[in-house]
């Protein structure tokens, strides 16, 4: 039996579909090392590359998302978890959805200055940005590079309306910012909280805030005002599906605004990582979870099909929906989000003075 790589929510490279080559690992060998003092997983600290992208703001085309755009200031995701749907999109960049994901961070340096010259076009009109689509925008590399700061300083300046989704209290960094943008209704957070259980939330998002800490920096925004809502994503049919009005009651009571969910779908290689994840820590939950998933789905791990996908269909799938329902009703009554102010928006002409450099 191999080693553990702890803190990893993928314990394997993943097979890359665009890659003729793939990479097998000896587990006996790696057994020895282990026992024989050494790491085999020695060299496999995260890296980071940064790449030169040539533009920052992406069309979101799924009508399942409710907003029209998102900004990625990273590509993969040192947060490991085991079940995250953008895992995917590393396949393009000749790296694999499992280990690669968590370990080889692209780092787009220049967003700031894109998102400007973005906002500079006459033909842009201001519309909400999300922050992120494929990644967490506070995952641990941006302690460091501080790139999602520098995104949040041009959001200001251009007073242009900005969506964070994050599971990082990294956040709180940021809260200068973050008041100011609420000051002229520019922002909404969102707070992506799937259990209260320590142990599952280790295993399942290796890097991430415990629950105890988002609770109290949601109550923490809320008391500040700011517009707080919390996504129940994903909920894994027979792992924390259970979870559904505890995990409501706590985010009402910390002030969130409203809740929305998630139900787990297995598309590309993300069945691969989030399955052997499953195998490994609940191996007597394996068949209950795998069964309920597909039952989620009309007997499929995935669906792709718009307006169903994300909430799932059949009976299992009306279950979920049902609990989301009655906690709507019962903890989020009378609550509502104050909608984007898009009167604000400004261009900073050429020579005009800019507030952040």
């Amino acid at each position: 039996m191999k080693p553990e790589r702890r803190g990893r929510g993928s314990q394997d490279k993943v097979h890359n579909p665009f890659e003729s080559r793939e990479y097998i690992e000896d587990p006996e060998y790696q057994e020895w090392q282990h026992q024989n003092g050494e790491n085999p997983w020695a060299d496999e600290a995260t890296q980071y590359t940064e790449v030169n992208a040539k533009s920052i703001v992406n069309a979101v085309l799924s009508p399942d998302l409710g907003h029209k755009w998102s900004l990625n200031p990273y590509q993969g995701c040192e947060h490991g978890c085991s079940y995250c749907y953008a895992r995917n999109t590393h396949t393009y960049w000749a790296l694999d959805a499992g280990l690669d994901f968590e370990r080889q961070i692209l780092v787009k340096r220049n967003a700031a200055d894109l998102l400007a010259r973005h906002f500079e076009k006459g033909s842009w009109q201001p519309e909400a940005i999300m922050l992120s689509g494929n990644t967490d925008c506070y995952q641990p590399l941006e302690r460091k590079l501080e790139i999602t700061r520098s995104l949040l300083k041009v959001f200001l300046e251009y007073r242009n309306p900005v969506g964070i989704v994050t599971k990082n209290t990294l956040i709180e960094r940021d809260l200068d910012l973050i008041i100011e943008l609420n000051k002229l209704k520019l922002v909404h957070v969102a707070f992506s909280l799937n259990s209260l259980e320590e142990d599952l939330r280790r295993k399942m998002e290796p890097r991430t805030a415990t629950a105890k800490r988002r609770l109290a920096l949601i109550k923490k925004l809320s008391d500040l005002g700011i517009p707080v809502q919390v996504l129940i994503a994903p909920i894994i049919p027979g792992l924390n599906s259970h979870e559904v009005l505890s995990i409501a009651e706590k985010v009402a009571a910390a002030g969130a605004r409203n809740i929305s969910y998630t139900i787990l779908r297995l598309n590309g290689q993300v069945k691969d990582v989030f399955l052997s994840w499953l195998e490994k820590h609940y191996p007597d939950r394996y068949q209950k979870v795998y069964n309920l998933v597909a039952a989620s789905h009309d007997g499929q791990l995935n669906d792709s099909k718009f307006g169903r996908r994300m909430h799932g269909h059949g009976e299992m799938a009306e279950q979920i929906k049902q609990s989301i329902l009655l906690a709507r009703k019962r903890y989020f009554a009378g609550r509502e989000i104050i909608d984007y102010n898009y009167q604000a928006f400004r261009r900073m002409r050429k020579g005009q003075y800019r507030l952040f450099d």
